[in-house]
């Protein structure tokens, strides 16, 4: 069911029970609300390049097998960031991007549950609804990497309200989230718009990037064919192709990356992952990559438990924590997969 709504997401009463993260003995697991606690506007007033937008934004609720809340947000007017703060922040921050094939921007799956989970570690989550680059902006293709660049400025100019150390911020994007994730690791320089005000002059560039099975090639055959036709229309020039590829974007200054895919993902195939897992290694970046035989696409954390991707949260957390970023690391309860 979709339904139209005026206002960007309220908070809601409907929890995700099997996400819940009680305390642990170790003290690092803490309880975390079901929604975010604020609602940052990315914008001051409307975001740049809107004057042929005629779409108007609605949330549609998903059905899936483990029953939970699951929204994801179409025709993207108000790009926001949705904050879930932790009881004992680190100093650590993550931007959260969700996937949705730059068709429609999720939620909960891959956003909020994501961001409770961080946040139940000690690390100030903000997921990020972005706008989708072929409804109608200006930028076009540059319009997702407009929100993400302001985002991660935003995080730094309220780092001190929040308790946030400026220096230790990093981006964690999933499926085409992954894709804008990657995007911003590795344009985070090109000036995308105009600034608005005093956080535009902060550097967009994360401290640390996180990739799961992410879109990475605009290339026909390796990229997911839905992320390409509504990144680049339906036939791009290869010019175009290598130009919004983060994999042909890597430099030296790329900050640390870690990488997660599946080898059975259909969607988005594995050569993704090795095209930036490459990439990087001969820029010269820190790099780690996960491959795991099965998992296929789009998990997040669910259905994972008693499987080998299980780990991978805690896998990421670690080893941001051995860069220095993360601070310290806990472990959690995972949505148990459904028996046949």
């Amino acid at each position: 069911m979709i339904r139209s709504r005026r206002a960007l997401l309220t908070g809601s009463a409907t929890a995700l029970a099997a996400l819940s993260l009680p305390l642990a003995a170790d003290d690092l697991i803490r309880p975390v609300p079901d929604e975010p606690t604020l609602v940052i506007g990315l914008w001051p007033s409307k975001p740049p390049g809107g004057e042929k937008v005629t779409v108007v934004q609605e949330v549609w609720e998903r059905q899936n097998q483990w029953n939970l809340r699951d929204r994801a947000i179409r025709y993207v007017t108000r790009p926001t960031l949705s904050v879930f703060r932790p009881v004992r922040p680190n100093g650590a921050s993550v931007l959260v991007i969700p996937g949705g094939g730059y068709a429609h921007t999720v939620v909960d799956k891959e956003g909020f549950e994501t961001a409770r989970w961080l946040a139940a570690r000690g690390v100030t989550a903000f997921v990020l609804l972005y706008r989708l680059p072929h409804q109608g902006w200006a930028a076009g293709p540059d319009t997702p990497l407009q929100d993400a660049q302001r985002a991660l400025r935003l995080i730094r100019a309220r780092a001190a309200e929040y308790g946030l150390d400026p220096a230790r911020v990093a981006v964690q994007g999933f499926s085409a989230g992954g894709h804008l994730a990657a995007t911003l690791l590795t344009r985070f320089e090109r000036r995308v718009y105009e600034p608005v005000d005093g956080a535009d002059a902060l550097p967009a560039r994360p401290d640390l990037g996180c990739l799961v099975y992410p879109v990475i090639s605009m290339k026909a055959g390796i990229s997911h064919p839905g992320s390409r036709a509504n990144m680049l229309g339906p036939d791009p020039t290869p010019e175009r192709e290598a130009e919004f590829s983060p994999d042909m974007n890597v430099t030296a200054g790329v900050p640390p990356t870690w990488i997660l895919h599946a080898a059975d993902d259909q969607p988005v195939p594995v050569e993704n992952a090795l095209l930036i897992y490459a990439a990087l290694r001969k820029a010269g970046v820190p790099a780690a990559m996960h491959l795991f035989e099965e998992g296929g696409h789009g998990f997040g954390l669910r259905g994972i438990q008693d499987t080998p991707l299980q780990v991978w949260p805690q896998l990421f957390l670690d080893w941001a924590a051995r860069h220095g970023l993360m601070g310290p690391a806990g472990s959690g309860a995972i949505v148990p997969r459904p028996k046949p």
